[in-house]
């Protein structure tokens, strides 16, 4: 296979590798002191970076692969989940002030102080276990295809490659390595991206050809509530649940907020990312309805919908400048898989290994962490070929239905933990374990459908956006039922940790944690992402 990439190419490709290892040298000679310091950088980083670091961790390779394929295949529906921007803001005004008030250091250690260890251990297990078979596998799967069709090498010598190189630098630097180098990857993925988005725009005659080539259902957020994969009320409604869980609950992306050194500067960090989350609407998914126009027009081809995003680099960009693409899109790649890294050996440390050993020293901690990671490194690689095999589908529709089924019980129990004082340590765990079996049946179901008849197939064919909404109610319910049949909780035990548990003092530093200049940007915020979902309609 020969590589698309020229000597220029490779040499703007090479300075920004020597840029990245630049940023992590410096930030390891910075030398972690301790846990605080290894896994939430010392609690000291600005919004800026806190806000560049939630986008990088959330667009993977994954993402850029499959949300271009979605856009070719399938055009605008799935633009619903990165209109989630206005859940971004929900996490900085609704769920970080109770986090940072915990001083927790991840989502399972909030979950005890909220309601016992039981949920602590579930969540830190389901957590490792999801991010191994979801995000680490997804992404080195996507960060193959990507690597090998722009480097013309092998798709296990891309892959293996770029994994260890992402691991290297997360288990030496630590939780600043991570954070920073995303700052530079946010900068070089962005203007990449947007580069490709116009000269796409160029190449296919500008945006109302690229509606007249494609026709108006290609353009349309808005399907009927009877279609069979886009369902408008899945996507509104079902994707809010998942929504919720992934910005406001899940280690992965709640860790960077929880680097700032107080409410104020983790909120504005949220806002920042909450107004980047829209940009892929624009440079990922809008070029992969590009990349179907050129194709209706003959002037590019691709075989399976996931091709889409290196098809477009190898065939619109000059030399040079597709170095600087191809060092984007590693950027997603790395830069995710750094995250979720740095997440998993966070979850094992704090919440597992620090659990089960209370007494063990700082100086072991941080060693352990990184054993951590080094061990989610080669089950991620492990993993690889498994992954191969999903590749017939879209990968961003494979990845969100999947999280449909994890999302519902976890977005409850945070949700009504935080909003109801009343709820319960039973009740929370009673909600995640019915959950779990719920999603267990759902997936085993779906992937027998064939063999199925009756319930037992309507089950299995229920949309998966609509699945989460009624696993969303299910648990809600559960939650509810059991909160109410035991006794309540000792309220002076949760202080500050739900509505209702509040003191004069913590609601007075509640009132001086923003300004108007926040209040104002939220607002046109969710404007913007208003006015795009009408602008959207077929």
């Amino acid at each position: 296979m020969n590589s698309v990439l020229e000597a220029w190419d490779w040499a703007v490709l090479g300075i920004y590798f020597l840029a990245l290892i630049a940023v992590a040298v410096w930030v390891i000679l910075q030398k972690n002191k301790n846990t605080e310091d290894y896994f939430l950088a010392g609690r000291n980083v600005g919004w800026f970076v806190i806000g560049a670091s939630i986008f990088a961790s959330n667009i993977g390779s994954e993402h850029v692969v499959g949300l271009a394929g979605t856009g070719a295949e399938s055009g605008m529906p799935m633009a619903h989940y990165e209109l989630h921007a206005w859940i971004v803001l929900l996490l900085g005004w609704l769920f970080l002030p109770f986090y940072i008030r915990s001083g927790a250091f991840t989502m399972p250690e909030f979950l005890e102080k909220r309601f016992d260890a039981r949920s602590r251990w579930f969540l830190s297990v389901f957590s490792l276990v999801g991010y191994v078979i979801t995000k680490v596998s997804v992404t080195i799967y996507a960060g193959g295809i990507v690597v090998s069709q722009l480097l013309g090498i092998d798709f296990w010598t891309g892959a293996i490659g770029i994994v260890l190189f992402t691991g290297l630098y997360t288990i030496i630097g630590g939780m600043k390595a991570v954070i920073y180098t995303e700052t530079l990857q946010t900068v070089i993925l962005i203007v990449g991206s947007l580069i490709i988005t116009y000269l796409g725009m160029q190449e296919v005659g500008g945006w109302e050809e690229l509606r007249a080539t494609v026709g108006p259902e290609h353009f349309n957020m808005w399907r009927p509530m009877s279609d069979p994969d886009f369902p408008w009320t899945g996507l509104l409604f079902g994707g809010t649940v998942v929504g919720i869980w992934y910005w406001c609950t899940d280690q992965y992306i709640v860790q960077r907020t929880l680097a700032a050194n107080n409410i104020k500067i983790g909120r504005r960090g949220a806002i920042f990312g909450a107004y980047l989350k829209i940009l892929p609407i624009f440079i990922f998914l809008i070029p992969g309805i590009i990349a179907y126009a050129l194709a209706q027009k003959g002037v590019l081809t691709y075989e399976k919908a996931d091709e889409v995003f290196p098809v477009l680099v190898t065939t619109l960009l000059p030399v040079g400048l597709k170095g600087l693409v191809a060092g984007g899109l590693m950027a997603a790649l790395m830069s995710s898989l750094a995250s979720v890294f740095n997440s998993c050996s966070t979850i094992f440390t704090i919440d597992i290994y620090k659990k089960l050993k209370p007494e063990m020293p700082e100086k072991k901690l941080l060693k352990i962490g990184r054993i951590a990671t080094t061990i989610v490194v080669v089950l991620g690689i492990i993993w690889i070929p498994i992954m191969e095999k999903i590749g017939g589908g879209t990968l961003y529709k494979y990845l969100q239905s999947v999280q449909s089924y994890i999302a519902p019980p976890i977005t409850a129990v945070f949700v009504l933990g935080i909003l109801w004082k009343r709820v319960t340590a039973k009740a929370a765990i009673v909600t995640l374990m019915s959950g779990l079996i719920v999603a267990a049946l759902r997936i085993t179901a779906e992937i027998n459908i064939d063999s199925l008849s009756g319930i037992a197939h309507s089950f299995a064919s229920i949309n998966f956006a609509h699945m989460a909404i009624f696993m969303f109610i299910f648990s809600v319910i559960v939650c509810v039922t059991v909160s109410l049949v035991t006794a309540a909780p000792n309220y002076e035990a949760i202080k500050g940790l739900a509505f209702g548990t509040l003191s004069e003092e913590q609601k007075a530093a509640n009132k001086d944690s923003f300004d108007t200049i926040d209040v104002v940007l939220s607002v046109i915020l969710v404007v913007v992402v208003i006015g795009i979902l009408t602008y959207f309609v077929g």
